[in-house]
């Protein structure tokens, strides 16, 4: 469940729940603590939102009839603070990898653990096919590669 505060008096609870062909968003809008407004958006497998929960919040503003600015300038600052935790989620990453150079001793621990710490931080991170063959020295470079990288990072909306 998470909560976003729309104003001063507006506030939407988000859930996700399980369906048997997927899952569905439902967002309840209060103001003042009393529930005014529900709606829901169903998938099947996953969304395509630039923030966890933007449609349904969307849909439910758009059906209470709160006023087209103030829905935009929630989206854009809703956005906007997804990507600011994308990017400082990618910098913790790269920093908890790079705490190998000073706790393991060799090339081989120093890759190994940077490859464990990426793994863990970004599930979705694609280790190639030939990895096992590479030397320890090359492995620890290119992870050095991803570290650096993960931690300049800087994302952008799209049309930024």
């Amino acid at each position: 469940m998470r909560e976003f505060k729309i104003d001063e008096n507006l506030t939407a609870v988000c859930e996700s729940e399980k369906t048997r062909s997927g899952f569905r968003h439902i967002a309840v809008l209060l103001r003042d603590g009393n529930e005014i407004g529900r709606a829901k958006v169903c998938y099947q497998n996953r969304t395509w939102e630039s923030f966890e929960f933007e449609t349904v919040l969307y849909k439910l503003m758009e059906k209470s009839g709160i006023d087209s600015a103030v829905i935009k300038t929630f989206i854009l600052n809703a956005q906007q603070k997804n990507i600011s935790e994308v990017s400082q989620m990618f910098k913790s990453v790269a920093m908890i990898a790079e705490i190998g150079n000073i706790l393991c001793d060799t090339t081989k621990e120093k890759a190994d653990w940077k490859q464990r710490m990426l793994k863990a931080g970004l599930p979705d991170l694609q280790i190639p096919e030939d990895w096992d063959r590479l030397s320890d020295e090359e492995r620890e470079v290119r992870l050095d590669k991803v570290i650096e990288f993960a931690k300049n990072v800087d994302v952008k909306r799209e049309g930024d």
